[in-house]
């Protein structure tokens, strides 16, 4: 395992996963448990990949990870099956319908069910998932206490090019942390579902509903905990679903408002309304798809 290096920016220190291996944190892992979480709703397809890579790379041949707790919201396909034939300990949907439905929602259920003091969380929809997705997050709150929470950051290919993914994140997150929360402006991936945090960390915030959980659990742990908290790991390309912009509204609405209230501002109450002479919703719930698109 290799010193960190650090950004020289703004006070966010910056890793790239080739300075960890599992190996070496396994060995300073001590008696601490790991827990890697997945929010999933109709993964089926991805899913299964990930869980037997952790289980088999991650769990049974280093023991750095103990468990994979996958949350299932209210998947319409074999999302919960297959993630528990892979290995993971699947928490079910709640039984209350789109009550309760949602990324922020389901991290929170994957957490309490989840026995680990240290949790990473990870997307289910990437196509190009490595052990190095785990071991990197994990190696700046393994090796260092100060880091209350650890981001991901990568390269995200859009439609064959190598760039252009992240848009929600390039045309709103950035630009509403730079106005709202230039501490955060350093932040290259505000919106990434890989992230990793003690969980006396956890404890002490709520997560956002929704899409709003990632930013809304950056800010939170900030303000509580200083900028000199975070760290940043670069872990290479990341592949995933690309949406079309029709699809990534209701996320960019959501991250809107979720900015809004932790700067202690609000929207104002729309007048036009989902359905109301074919136009356009004007709030995160009014929009109706899937709460994964990114």
């Amino acid at each position: 395992m290799t010193t960190p290096a650090t950004s020289g920016g703004v006070g966010i220190e910056r890793f790239h996963h080739h300075q960890f291996t599992s190996e070496g944190l396994a060995t300073v892992k001590g008696g601490r448990q790991v827990s890697v979480c997945i929010p999933a709703r109709d993964e089926e397809k991805t899913l299964p990949a990930i869980v037997s890579i952790i289980r088999s790379r991650l769990m049974d041949e280093v023991g750095l990870v103990d468990e994979v707790v996958v949350a299932d919201d209210h998947s319409a396909d074999r999302t919960a099956a297959v993630a528990e034939a892979a290995g993971a300990r699947v928490v079910p949907s709640p039984p209350n319908g789109d009550q309760g439905s949602g990324k922020g929602q389901a991290l929170t259920r994957a957490v309490l069910a989840a026995r680990g003091d240290v949790l990473v969380f990870l997307d289910a929809d990437v196509r190009n998932f490595a052990p190095h997705f785990v071991v990197g997050l994990l190696g700046p709150v393994l090796t260092n206490e100060r880091f209350a929470l650890v981001k991901a950051f990568y390269q995200r290919p859009l439609d064959g090019a190598a760039q252009g993914g992240g848009r929600v994140t390039e045309l709103l997150a950035r630009p509403l942390l730079a106005r709202l929360f230039p501490e955060l402006g350093d932040v290259m991936q505000p919106l990434a579902g890989e992230c990793a945090a003690p969980r006396e960390v956890l404890n002490e915030v709520s997560l956002a509903d929704g899409y709003g959980v990632e930013l809304g659990l950056l800010v939170d742990v900030t303000r509580r905990l200083g900028i000199s908290s975070l760290g940043q790991v670069d872990l290479g390309v990341r592949v995933h679903r690309n949406r079309s912009l029709g699809e990534l509204a209701p996320q960019a609405m959501a991250v809107l408002e979720t900015a809004l209230a932790r700067a202690g501002l609000a929207l104002p109450e729309p007048s036009i309304r989902a359905g109301s002479g074919g136009q356009a919703a004007t709030r995160a719930g009014d929009l109706q798809t899937d709460p994964y698109l990114r």
